[in-house]
């Protein structure tokens, strides 16, 4: 296997992929996985949620007084830090065949643990992730890495995304 990280717009549906690849190819897997937060039919915030079940606040409205901020949502760095070791202590203590990375996206990326941890992740070449879609220095490192592959993932091709990364994978 390689390492494959999915990008396109917010809300394309990468998290949604992820989750079906995983089910799909029923390998053991270690990290995390995103999530919205909502009230009302309304984004408050995200959640951030290892496979061993921690799950925390990413970010939220709420957050008035954290100085990482990504448009309305403060984010909460010391539960990506958390995240991250959590993530960490399951590398080491669980038999696993695949790494989920959801997401390698701005607000995870304000924690130098968090950037640290995704390149020890991808030496193991065998990381299932999603990256966010506009470039900063350290996501356009990332997708240029030789061990990478990147899908695309659109409105038109996502029926097909699903078969496309598990072909990819075995």
């Amino acid at each position: 296997m390689s390492n494959i990280l999915i990008t396109g717009y917010p809300r394309v549906g990468k998290t949604t992929l992820i989750k079906k690849v995983v089910e799909a190819t029923g390998k053991n897997v270690v990290g995390f996985v995103t999530s919205e937060i909502k009230e009302s039919n309304r984004r408050v915030g995200f959640s951030i949620e290892s496979f061993s079940g921690l799950k925390l606040i990413l970010a939220s409205k709420e957050n008035t007084q954290s100085k990482y901020r990504v448009a309305s949502y403060g984010v909460y760095l010391e539960n990506v830090d958390a995240i991250v070791d959590r993530v960490k202590q399951d590398l080491d203590t669980i038999d696993y065949e695949m790494i989920v990375l959801d997401e390698i996206g701005k607000m995870e990326l304000f924690s130098s643990k968090f950037k640290v941890f995704v390149e020890r992740c991808l030496e193991q070449n065998c990381v299932l992730g999603t990256i966010m879609h506009r470039d900063n220095n350290y996501t356009s490192k990332i997708k240029n890495r030789s061990d990478i592959v990147i899908y695309q993932l659109t409105e038109k091709n996502r029926g097909h995304a699903e078969k496309d990364i598990i072909k990819m994978m075995m």
